[in-house]
């Protein structure tokens, strides 16, 4: 009976033991217990290095915590010594799914800020990048969701496609992750001869392939055994914790920041003959969340052609600004969202005329749609965390920054 007490039997934790019980007599005397558990801080449905505290009873989860920071890096003291074009090669890491997006909040930011005019040509071109980068970071969740719930075969499917594409991102920018290709004014430099013909072949190519990896989820009976019902996130709840992006609109939240507060050329292509529209869903669970991401890759692969058709209309001109050698922002603030990938995107830049920013505080899209596993997984089977985890679409270098 040593470190255990007489009264009712239970034995004392310490706060360093991975789990702890909690031991109470139950009906007929048999004994019962909820055990506190650590899931990660490494875990394969974890998509960096998150860790959930969770309490169950038997195999229903009582309650979750997430635990976050073991990616903080940081970032947002680090930009305050940088100057606005070194900034831009630190935002765009946060999120590594959606770097080029990650790069435009900045450069969007400063340039309102300039009340600098971007040329034509950058701006559509900026909006085709940002598309494409849109279907990259939803073909990488597309594989790697049904993985976590064994399904093999989706992966290869979905990085044949994300190599068609990368293979024209990374020739405009150099980069296959971290393209470093926005610059205040516009972009680094003008577009390949011949490269938008090469989009145009790769966006043909993955739309005629799409149906392979369609065929594989959509209708799938085991994945729909698993997702169907499960992790249900209703809208009440997606609007008090500023849930985002496909996790909200799968939810029945029909908000889109490039339809409802219009930036690069998205407030021609949302118009009223434009290509662009919300997908959303109603039953806001794990298979709504997958239904809303797969349809989003057609609706951007539609955004990115027609900015291409456009592009080839537009006649040769400068695809960025001047410069001067040292580029210093006015006095004053702002706050730039933009829809990225996985949600809003925000960058609240505070400037006292220097060349580098007093304050840019990010509003990342990952940090509220993990902050809602506390209230989604209670009363969750174990069984179902991983499938409910995995359908949250999260970048945890996007939560910790």
């Amino acid at each position: 009976m040593s470190g255990t007490s007489a009264v009712d039997g239970t034995r004392p934790s310490t706060p360093d033991q991975g789990r702890a019980l909690t031991v109470g007599i139950g009906a007929g005397g048999l004994a019962t217990a909820d055990m506190v558990l650590n899931i990660g801080p490494q875990h394969p449905a974890t998509h960096g290095v998150l860790r959930l505290r969770i309490v169950v009873d038997g195999e229903r989860i009582v309650s979750a915590e997430p635990i976050v920071g073991y990616m903080h890096r940081g970032a947002e003291k680090l930009f305050e010594v940088r100057d606005y074009r070194q900034i831009i090669v630190l935002a765009n890491r946060h999120d590594w799914l959606s770097a080029f997006s990650n790069e435009l909040g900045v450069v969007l930011g400063v340039e309102q800020m300039l009340g600098m005019e971007v040329p034509e040509r950058a701006v559509w071109a900026r909006t085709a990048l940002a598309e494409l980068n849109r279907v990259l970071n939803h073909l990488m969740f597309l594989g790697s969701y049904p993985l976590e719930l064994g399904a093999i075969t989706p992966v290869f499917h979905a990085f044949r496609e994300r190599e068609e594409l990368q293979a024209v991102m990374e020739e405009v920018s150099g980069g296959r992750m971290h393209y470093m290709f926005n610059r205040v004014g516009g972009l680094k430099e003008d577009l390949p001869a011949g490269w938008m013909g090469r989009v145009d072949k790769a966006i043909a190519n993955v739309r005629k392939r799409l149906p392979d990896l369609e065929r594989l989820i959509v209708g799938n009976e085991i994945l729909e055994a698993r997702t169907r019902g499960v992790g249900v996130l209703p809208l009440s709840t997606v609007e008090s914790y500023g849930v985002s992006g496909p996790v909200a609109r799968a939810s029945g939240l029909d908000v889109d920041l490039r339809r409802d507060a219009p930036y690069l050329a998205y407030g021609e292509l949302f118009g009223d003959k434009g290509p662009g529209r919300v997908v959303t869903r109603t039953a806001g669970d794990c298979l709504a969340r997958l239904e809303v991401l797969l349809e989003q890759v057609h609706v951007s692969l539609d955004l990115a052609q027609a900015c291409l058709d456009r592009l080839v209309q537009l006649p040769q001109g400068p695809i960025n600004v001047k410069l001067p050698k040292v580029l210093k922002v006015p006095e004053g603030e702002i706050y730039c969202a933009t829809e990225n990938p996985l949600g809003f995107n925000g960058y609240y830049l505070v400037s006292r005329g220097e060349k580098t920013p007093w304050r840019l505080k990010l509003r990342s899209a990952s940090f509220n749609n993990v902050s809602v596993l506390s209230e989604m997984l209670p009363g969750q089977l174990i069984a179902d965390m991983v499938a409910i985890l995995g359908s949250m679409f999260f970048v945890v270098g996007d939560v910790d920054k």
